[in-house]
């Protein structure tokens, strides 16, 4: 990747929705051109698809929470993720350092429904000796904006 990809994806997480002709005027390159620059970055994988971003409060899913989460045995992790993976209100899952295995981010209706969640749903999959919620109170920042800066070795060239 050049300096003129790392533009044009600032460019469209910005604004994803913006035309190519808009995303050529701002990065200096012809419609065509753009396109062509886009097409490479999903076939590359530096563009992993195109999403909306939701307002979980809005639609009835106000309760935020991070549930960690600590496997008894590695042979146990793979029924684990594929249960996990199963379950719609499990919006991430992090494999971590520390004294838990995962870190699971995870939206609720209320607090009985998390609680169903996690002693139903989590706490019953094959492996699971122990987990830990916290409940986010308020959110300061919410979003998936990645830096794209040039790293040194694509500045080299």
């Amino acid at each position: 990747m050049d300096r003129i990809d790392f533009a044009l994806l600032e460019a469209l997480q910005a604004d994803a929705r913006a035309s190519l002709a808009e995303l050529g005027k701002t990065i200096g390159l012809s419609i065509s051109a753009t396109n062509e620059r886009v097409k490479k970055l999903v076939a590359s994988g530096a563009i992993r698809g195109w999403s909306v971003r939701l307002d979980a409060r809005k639609l009835g899913y106000p309760v935020l929470a991070f549930v960690n989460v600590l496997i008894d045995r590695p042979e146990n992790e793979p029924g684990f993720l594929d249960s996990i993976g199963a379950i719609e209100a499990v919006q991430e899952c992090h494999h971590v350092t520390g004294e838990w295995n995962y870190m699971l981010k995870v939206r609720a209706r209320d607090p009985e429904d998390l609680e169903i969640l996690i002693a139903q749903r989590i706490k019953t999959i094959r492996g699971v000796m122990r987990s830990y919620a916290m409940i986010a109170l308020s959110t300061a920042k919410d979003r998936e904006y990645i830096p794209c800066v040039r790293p040194t070795a694509v500045a080299a060239e």
